[in-house]
Order: structure tokens, then sequence, then C-alpha cells
């Protein structure tokens, strides 16, 4: 069945005009105005915003951390993105088996995606050891569609700077991305065992024992790492300060390249504070909540395109599981969820606060993460030809953030009572409504793994 999507404010992240839209066999076959004929489904977008339908490029939503893990599936977890108005994610990998080789995580993903997801999905590899072995199996791993890798500087398996380095030239080598996790581990770990001895156990040392300078030392440290290796592609996930932000903005006025920098919306939306509250412990997640100053800092890169996307981190833990670090901060483990509310959250904290363009809501949510990632032009776009994955959001509207509204298996929000500005309305994704009304329409298992290609 074809589909037109009229009256509606065609949105993309350059453009703002009046047209309709033509779907066809799960594309986007046309844009213009007129569209007639049989068979045809019409979609009233008067006073509406249509816009491609987001991309998520860092969510983990299947992970197992230690004894802990995620309460998403690839089920609930891409349900809960879909309502939301993101069409495609791009997963992370948890830790395999200490040494076990490249593919092993992507094929255990690959099984526990396929016949669950409903919005389409890539992967991004995870390095937790560097041999021979590696660096010639991510050759492997790219030209089986998944072109990005992602490394660690702190946690168990984090990687030397020279381990970094030979990842970093490899990524060149192959036109790949890799997404790294800054943060100085030897700092952190020295202060997180000064506080437990000390019995300063509370959230809010969490957030003290991962100071601003350990995020800012290790952005620079990665960018320098970067460059020796010629430039190679690099993508600072979850940037949560004014000094990493300041790294990235100084090493690419001295000129270095393709450099890519994300920021999630709970260090644009919430900061240090909440770790004073009755229910801090919801709030720990790495790297912690900031100031003030920092979120203003954030919001100006994101509007002067210092910061490229935003992302959600989204590793959401049950209450119960968070409550084992009630006593000690350090048992806690370290994530929270958000992949639902990401897109209303930007769309009334950003657009309709006057944060952020409805131009650049639409680059940093949607555009630049498919073009980073390899997943443009089908994917963060409303042209001809691409995938036909579309969200309205009625800007008119209002709505509450509550846990029973959402569709994860998370059972709290960050954002729990919040007044949202602007209403998602419907979401389409490769020509099928998944989403409208409040009630989700997706069938089980329809989401597709997506190859990507990345040309540098």
């Amino acid at each position: 069945m074809k589909i037109v999507i009229q009256n509606g404010t065609i949105v993309t992240d350059h453009d703002i005009y009046k047209a309709d839209i033509l779907v066809e066999k799960g594309k986007i076959a046309a844009i213009g105005n007129n569209f007639t004929g049989e068979q045809i489904k019409k979609i009233d977008a008067a006073g509406k915003y249509v816009m491609p339908g987001a991309v998520d490029v860092h969510t983990h939503i299947d992970l197992q951390a230690g004894s802990y893990h995620t309460s998403d599936n690839f089920f609930t977890g891409t349900r809960a993105a879909l309502c939301g108005g993101t069409t495609t994610i791009v997963e992370h990998l948890a830790f395999g088996p200490k040494n076990c080789p490249l593919q092993y995580q992507i094929d255990k993903y690959k099984v526990a995606a396929k016949d669950n997801a409903v919005s389409d999905y890539g992967l991004h590899g995870v390095i937790q050891h560097v041999d021979a072995d590696v660096l010639r199996d991510m050759g492997k791993i790219v030209a089986k569609g998944i072109p990005s890798f992602k490394i660690y500087m702190t946690y168990d398996f984090a990687l030397t700077d020279a381990e970094i380095l030979r990842v970093l030239k490899r990524g060149r080598e192959l036109h790949a991305v890799v997404a790294v996790h800054c943060e100085n581990d030897s700092i952190i770990n020295y202060l997180r065992s000064k506080f437990v001895a000390e019995n300063k156990k509370t959230p809010y040392y969490h957030a003290l024992s991962r100071p601003a300078e350990c995020e800012a030392e290790a952005v620079a440290r990665v960018l320098r790492l970067a460059h020796m290796a010629g430039d190679a592609p690099i993508y600072i996930v979850h940037l949560s300060t004014a000094r990493g932000l300041a790294a990235v903005r100084a090493a690419r006025a001295e000129g270095q390249k393709n450099i890519y920098a994300e920021t999630c919306p709970q260090y644009l939306l919430l900061d240090e504070k909440c770790y004073n509250k009755n229910d801090g412990i919801k709030y720990i997640m790495s790297p912690p909540l900031r100031s003030a100053a920092d979120q203003t800092a954030l919001w100006a890169g994101l509007a002067d395109g210092s910061i490229n996307t935003v992302a959600t981190d989204h590793c959401p833990f049950s209450t119960a599981d968070k409550l084992h670090g009630k006593d000690d901060f350090s048992q806690c483990p370290n994530g929270a969820p958000g992949i639902e509310e990401r897109v209303m959250a930007m769309f009334s904290a950003g657009v309709v606060e006057k944060k952020m363009t409805l131009n650049k809501f639409v680059e940093t949510l949607c555009t630049s993460p498919a073009c980073i990632y390899g997943l443009y032009p089908r994917k963060g776009v409303l042209l001809p030809g691409s995938d036909a994955d579309i969200m309205i959001i009625d800007g008119a509207g209002e709505e509450y953030f509550h846990i029973d509204n959402l569709h994860g298996l998370a059972d709290y929000s960050l954002y729990e009572g919040k007044k949202v500005k602007g209403r998602m309305d419907t979401v389409i994704r490769r020509g099928e409504i998944v989403y409208t009304d409040g009630k989700f329409l997706g069938r089980k298992g329809t989401g597709l793994f997506i190859e990507r290609r990345i040309g540098l």
C-alpha cells in the first residue's frame, strides 16, 4: 500500500519547506504535491513537522556487565526506540570472554537481534585486546558491513596507548571509525579506592571519582594518538564536559581532521545535583552528570557544530540492580535508560526553548549520525530512494514522561514526570506505520540488520 503524507512541514538538516511525501514499497518514492492514485493511505500532517526517522548510534540495549544484565532485550529496546521516533539504532557490544575473537560478540548479537528487533539496527565491533589476529579481523568485519569499532580507555578491558594507536592506524587503513570511551582509568581507580576507604560511598562520590579532568585528559590524549595515526577517523562518545569539548576544538583548530563528537540528553538536561536526591543511585552512569556550566558549554557546542551528534548511551538496569550500590556507589552498575525519551526531550529543551534550530535538531539526531557511520543516504534523510523512515512531530502538543507510558522494560525514567512541549504523532519505518496515536503497531522481528559502508 502506498502512503502519502500531506500538508506537513518538511524539516531536513538544511531546509524547511511545505510538500507532500509519497511512500511506496518501503522507500520514499517522491516529494512534491497532488499525489493521486488508488490504494493510497493519506496521513494529514497539517500543522506538524515531518522529519527523517531519528538515528541513535550509541545504545546498549542488550548488555551483560558482570553479574548484571540490562533490563531490555532487542525487542523491548527497539520497540521503545520506535515509539520515541528512532527508526535505526547502532548497538555497542558488551565485552566477550577474555581473548575472544573479534567476531565472537558480533555473532552473539546477531542471534539476539534476529527475529526480535523492530527498529532497523547496525552493530559496532568491540575491541578488548589487540594482537595480529584482531587487527586482521577488523578488515573482515568491515567487509561484512560493520565499519566501526569501540574501544575503552577505562574498565577491565581498557587498551593501552600503544594498543589504541595500532587500532587507530588500522581503522584509517580500512576507512573505519573508532569510537572511544574517554576517561583516565588510573585516576578513576585511585579516587574510587580512596573514597571507599574513607567510607565516602554515597552516589555523589561516584561523580567525584570521575572528575571532568579525567575526561578532558583522555580526550586530548586519544586525539593526539589519532593525529599520530594520520588523522584516523575518531568518534568521542558521550562528551560530558566543557574541558573535553575544549580539547576537541583545540585539535580541530590545529588542523586535525576526521574528529567527531557526541553528547547525550542526560548531559544537557540533568546535572550533578541529581546525586544528592534520595534516588541518586539511579543516576549513576559513566561519565557522571556534570555541572550547570558544563551543560551550557555543551549546548553551545551543539549550536556551533563542535558537537556532531546526540545519542543516548541507553543502558538500562533495573532499580533492584541499581540498589546493590545503595551503600557503596562502586557496587552499582553504570548506566541508565533514555532511548524513547531522547527525541522529544531534545525537541522540547532544544527547539522549543530556542537552544537549537529545527535544522540542527534534525542534523544532530538524524542526518549527522547516519553520515558518520555509513547509513546515509539510506537513513537519516528525506530523499527519493531513501528508506521511508519518517517521524511526524506535533509541535503544539504536550505530554509527560511517565514510566507507565514508555515502551521499554526499564522501571524508571531519568525524566519521570517531566512535561515535554511537543508530541510524537506518528512513526514510519520503511513504509510501515509502527507508532501512531500513542500506540505501538510494529511486529516483532521486522527490524533489519543494516550493512554500512563509510567513504572517507
